[in-house]
């Protein structure tokens, strides 16, 4: 009985590992490819449960979505010589199972492959522009080129490039320094020229200014003494006038003008005749009836 039991043991467990190396899943997001020692036997594309010849048959399995591949970033060189560093990425599938075993054998062999066939083709077709198209509308045109361009070199890969996008297109570093110091020297020099059309201006109305400014004040001068000729002819006539309605008394009046103006001080000497006529009021005043001014 122990010995009928532990054959059937051994039965079940025999049974068990042949029905796991005879079966195998595929998921939806995945295609099998089914190998008899090394050598490609079919390819599984739908989903579910297969069958496999255990212990001679393998399976590998090989992702049939959409896949994500980041080049590294390239230095081009466009039609008007300009140089620009290119950063891409590329979105692929598997198209032929079989042709890509057989061509890269797996993903990572298939990636490098593809990196260097995506940056070629960036190469050849923005070396053929200038750099104002590959930052214009055209640029969309210039993306399904590339895709083409991939596409025929991949297509013996058992590949299929959904698409090729550039992510950034910048100059190289130093061709940007080389950008910004420009940028500067010119801002600079327009800096220089706006404030030299500003000085012009500036001394353009300080000279207006300046000329207005001598132009009024030899009006008002002008017009100072044409006021001051009019003030003293006035002030002469009305003087004249009043001197001679008395001019024995504008006589007087004019000899102590003198006296004022000569004996000043405390220390005045005067030399001179006593008839002299500066002296007649200092005499007899009766005089004062036909004198004459002092002088």
């Amino acid at each position: 009985m122990n010995k009928l039991l532990l054959v059937l043991g051994i039965i079940v467990v025999v049974v068990g590992v042949v029905g796991l190396n005879t079966l195998f899943t595929v998921h939806q997001t995945q295609q099998a490819l089914v190998l008899q020692f090394g050598e490609p036997k079919r390819v599984v594309q739908n989903p579910g449960l297969n069958v496999k010849l255990p212990f001679i048959q393998n399976v590998i399995y090989l992702d049939k979505r959409i896949l994500s591949l980041d080049a590294p970033p390239e230095e081009v060189i466009t039609s008007d010589q300009k140089r620009i560093v290119v950063d891409g990425f590329s979105r692929f599938r598997i198209s032929d199972a079989l042709l890509f075993y057989q061509t890269v054998g797996n993903e990572n062999v298939a990636r490098s492959r593809l990196s260097g066939l995506t940056n070629s083709a960036l190469r050849r077709v923005l070396g053929e522009v200038e750099l104002l198209t590959l930052v214009s509308g055209e640029r969309f045109s210039l993306m399904r080129q590339i895709t083409d361009s991939v596409n025929a070199g991949a297509g013996g890969l058992g590949i299929e490039v959904v698409d090729v996008r550039i992510k950034r297109a910048d100059l190289p570093p130093e061709n940007s320094q080389a950008i910004y110091r420009r940028m500067q020297t010119e801002r600079e020099r327009e800096a220089k020229e706006a404030r030299a059309r500003g000085a012009e201006e500036a001394l353009r109305i300080r000279s207006r200014a300046d000329r207005d400014r001598t132009v009024l004040l030899a009006e008002a001068q002008k017009q100072s003494d044409i006021l001051r000729g009019e003030g003293d002819g006035a002030r002469a006539r009305i003087f004249n006038e009043a001197a001679a309605q008395d001019p024995q008394f504008y006589a007087f009046y004019r000899s102590l003008q003198a006296y004022r103006q000569s004996l000043t001080g405390d220390d005045t000497s005067m030399v001179m005749s006593p008839d002299s006529d500066f002296f007649q009021f200092f005499g007899d005043i009766s005089s004062f009836g036909g004198a004459k001014p002092a002088q």
